[in-house]
């Protein structure tokens, strides 16, 4: 039999008690909702901790890329080169804004931008790059920066994963023309859903917030369906295997809750709440988690740590970490050639790992032709989505539990 409560990688993993508490008491403050003092404070919190002049949140990173793209109003039809081992979430604010993605292949010991393949990929209509610090793995930004001065690129960090690492001691995020950040339910802070843009560029950032005061709030319902989760996934959790799984489909399809990634994203399509501002109660629930920043990250490095430790003589290859970066290991991505069947094997076991990235562009559902990607193009990307497995470091995965873990991996 496996245990009674999951070990998770996903589905809510940052939310402690203090957050679901939080989320309880506002679901019952509705004119708190749209508008108020969290917005600013947020935006405030984010410029002081990364140093930079301006920040920007919306309702999602997608909406915060849109903004960024918006800004620099490029040409319909412009290349835009992103890595494929991503998200069709770091995608679709890309084809939405009428540019034409160019999938780069990705670093197969750091599963970021592959800089050989970046170069042979940029042609004349090339106009922005886009640079993933995937898995909170910061990218080689000294070559990346050279590359994209030298092309005149517009270069945008997705640092959807990455709050907090740093590179040669400098905070990602703060190296390009912009960068965007990420608390969905499953990043480095959480508010369900949410987003920031940053940037040093006055013009752009000029441009940014006329764009930001010409969208609408989200629906109150769909704000409702956002402070919900944290208190469902706290009852849906404990149980998920057995039962729990079915409860969470069930809401979602009743619409008390909203799903991670629309069918919409998978065709390549918008859903009607994109773009949208950052909604005052959200802002109040990242803030939450943005305090605790600092110990969510600790714990991560400690955990990440334990792994590096009790992997290094196993069959499975470990990330390599270069010594210059500082990674926040949102997740510890490891590989072996059986890598889907060992996570068949551990969800059977109540062990619920590995869900990014099965596919160059994730979900596995999606439909890379809607996406512009075209199998074959990004070879790298394609193996590591067979080969890779994440293991979890989230706050509320104790050194007891990724033992457990361990210990299974080196058992098979």
């Amino acid at each position: 039999m496996g245990l009674i409560k999951p070990i998770t990688i996903s589905l809510s993993p940052n939310a402690q008690k203090d957050d679901i508490w939080l989320a309880l008491k506002l679901v019952f403050c509705p004119w708190k909702w749209k508008k108020g003092r969290a917005i600013e404070e947020l935006e405030h919190e984010f410029k002081k901790y990364l140093s930079v002049k301006h920040a920007f949140s919306f309702n999602s990173g997608r909406t915060s890329l849109i903004a960024i793209l918006k800004g620099f109003g490029l040409e319909k039809g412009s290349e835009v080169l992103l890595q494929a081992f991503t998200c069709n979430a770091a995608v679709n604010p890309v084809l939405w804004n009428g540019l034409k993605p160019v999938y780069v292949d990705c670093d197969e010991d750091n599963f970021n931008i592959d800089i050989e393949d970046l170069n042979k990929k940029i042609t004349p209509k090339s106009k922005v790059v886009i640079v993933q610090h995937t898995f909170g793995m910061p990218a080689e930004m000294v070559k990346i920066l050279e590359i994209a001065k030298q092309n005149n690129l517009i270069l945008i960090e997705d640092c959807a994963h990455s709050l907090g690492a740093e590179y040669y001691n400098q905070k990602v995020g703060t190296f390009g023309n912009a960068a965007f950040f990420s608390f969905s339910r499953d990043k480095i802070i959480s508010s369900v859903y949410g987003g920031m843009v940053v940037t040093n560029d006055d013009q752009l950032a000029r441009k940014i917030k006329e764009y930001r005061d010409s969208i609408k709030h989200p629906s109150l319902f769909w704000i409702k369906q956002q402070l919900l989760h944290p208190i469902f996934m706290s009852l849906i959790l404990p149980s998920y295997r057995i039962k729990g799984k079915y409860v969470l489909v069930l809401f979602q399809w009743l619409h008390f809750m909203s799903k991670a990634v629309h069918w919409k994203e998978k065709q390549g399509l918008k859903p009607s709440y994109f773009p949208r501002k950052m909604p005052n109660v959200l802002a109040l629930l990242a803030l939450n988690q943005f305090k605790k920043l600092e110990r969510f990250n600790k714990h991560r490095k400690e955990i990440a740590n334990f792994y590096f430790e009790n992997l290094k003589n196993s069959s499975f290859e470990l990330p390599k970490i270069s010594e210059n970066t500082k990674p926040v290991f949102l997740r510890f991505t490891i590989k072996h050639s059986q890598a889907h069947k060992i996570i068949k094997k551990m969800w059977k076991k109540n062990i619920l790992i590995g869900d990014w990235y099965t596919s160059p562009i994730a979900p596995d559902d999606t439909n890379l032709d809607k996406v512009g990607y075209e199998p074959g193009v990004c070879p790298k990307a394609e193996k590591l989505s067979k080969q890779t497995l994440n293991l979890p470091t989230h706050i509320n995965i104790s050194e007891k539990e990724a033992k457990k873990i361990t210990d299974f991996l080196k058992a098979l």
